[in-house]
């Protein structure tokens, strides 16, 4: 039903994932993060929003992807019909693919990065999803859209797609948490507005919004949030 991707950079501190999928609304079912905590992606026949949000709570108080997918799951008599992936604020990753989930599905976990995908036609849709986005350079949002279309090349959801999602999380900048609810070319919408999302006068904006390390920015007295981006 649905393919998505997490992961850090130890050297940016930037959190990336996305997600897409041949039903609607990706982004709002399936990914969650704090710049303080994680990601995770809470999917499968019948996902758990309740998983997504617990994830994020224990690891803002420090536990562990692995620690965190023991508990979730373990503790849900419904867990076979779900699937989750997390990746921890020190890039630990874990998941869980429940035992009655639509085939192909499966996780695969490595330092800083974990895919996850279930009613997708192979193994190779998520091989797809990780080797493009460790060969892909630029910005995170740019390597995860390549990411999500080489997935879409290699097998897909069985059915299709019809929504898609990422969200990029940076120490020194606004989040960007993108969504595509339900589009027949959802991949192409999601670039378009990423690439609408760094241009003027939006990303001038985004310069006097409060982040990690500033929590306090916001424009200079007198002055408006565009003209201040902009240094005048």
């Amino acid at each position: 039903m649905t393919f998505s991707i997490l992961t850090y950079d130890e050297k940016t501190g930037v959190y990336a994932g996305a997600a897409a999928t041949g039903s609607l609304c990706v982004g709002g079912w399936v990914l969650r993060g704090d710049i303080e905590s994680g990601l995770c992606a809470s999917q499968g026949t019948a996902p758990s929003t309740f998983w997504r949000d617990d994830a994020l709570r224990k690891m803002y108080g420090g536990a562990t992807a692995a620690s965190v997918v023991s508990d979730l799951t373990q503790s849900d008599s419904g867990a076979d019909h779900r699937q989750l992936a997390v990746l921890d604020r020190n890039g630990g990753t874990a998941g869980m693919t429940g035992a009655n989930s639509v085939p192909f599905a499966d996780t695969i976990a490595a330092p800083n990065q974990i895919v996850a995908g279930n009613m997708i036609a192979s193994r190779d849709v998520l091989m797809a999803l990780l080797d493009t986005f460790r060969a892909t350079s630029g910005r995170p949002d740019t390597r995860l859209i390549a990411a999500l279309r080489a997935a879409e090349t290699a097998g897909s959801d069985v059915r299709g797609l019809q929504s898609a999602a990422l969200l990029v999380l940076s120490p020194d900048a606004p989040p960007l948490d993108l969504r595509i609810d339900h589009s027949d070319a959802p991949l192409d919408d999601l670039a378009a507005l990423a690439a609408r999302a760094a241009k003027s006068p939006y990303a001038d904006w985004l310069a006097v919004a409060p982040v990690l390390l500033d929590r306090e920015c916001a424009p200079q007295d007198g002055a408006s949030p565009v003209a201040r981006a902009k240094g005048s």
